[in-house]
């Protein structure tokens, strides 16, 4: 089975499309390179974040500010390369974010959780359930770094944060 590349983002907080569309042209010509898809786990904060992403395929969630994205679902399911994905923000304290993340997909049978809100990137495997939160990419608040993740579709899920401020420094 071939392997396939997903770009995951959060927390982007952009004022605008406009305003956010040098840091996904970097993304696109960077750690997302060639990524099959996108999934951003809401915060976007604008509608239209999709089309910088185009033509890569992009899905994604309502956050807690994207008040004027009421389209977009507050989570969903996606299937990709054989593998269901879990797509939430995510919501209340970051203490115990994590829980309540897969408690919402407890009945959905995901390989994957995809999450946001804390700005604070995990990756970690909780028995079957891969759970991802890729940081923010755009409002770090108080974690480290900037970050993104890249998940790994092949025979077995894997997944990578990625310090993008790290990478565009190091360029």
């Amino acid at each position: 089975m071939a392997e396939h590349t997903i770009g995951l983002i959060a927390d982007t907080h952009f004022a605008s499309p406009r305003h956010g569309r040098e840091l996904v042209e970097w993304l696109l010509a960077n750690p997302f390179n060639g990524v099959d898809a996108v999934l951003h786990a809401g915060d976007m904060l604008h509608p239209g974040v999709e089309h910088l992403f185009a033509p890569v395929p992009f899905y994604a969630v309502r956050g807690n500010c994207d008040v004027d994205c009421v389209e977009t679902p507050m989570w969903r399911t996606v299937t990709m390369f054989g593998k269901r994905i879990g797509l939430i923000h995510g919501w209340g304290s970051g203490n115990d974010l994590p829980n309540r993340v897969m408690e919402r997909f407890a009945d959905k049978d995901v390989d994957c959780i995809v999450y946001g809100h804390s700005h604070y990137p995990y990756c970690e495997q909780h028995g079957d359930v891969l759970l991802v939160n890729p940081g923010s990419a755009g409002d770090r608040r108080s974690a480290p770094w900037h970050s993104v993740a890249l998940l790994h579709v092949g025979e077995q899920l894997r997944a990578e944060i990625v310090n993008i401020d790290d990478m565009r420094r190091n360029k």
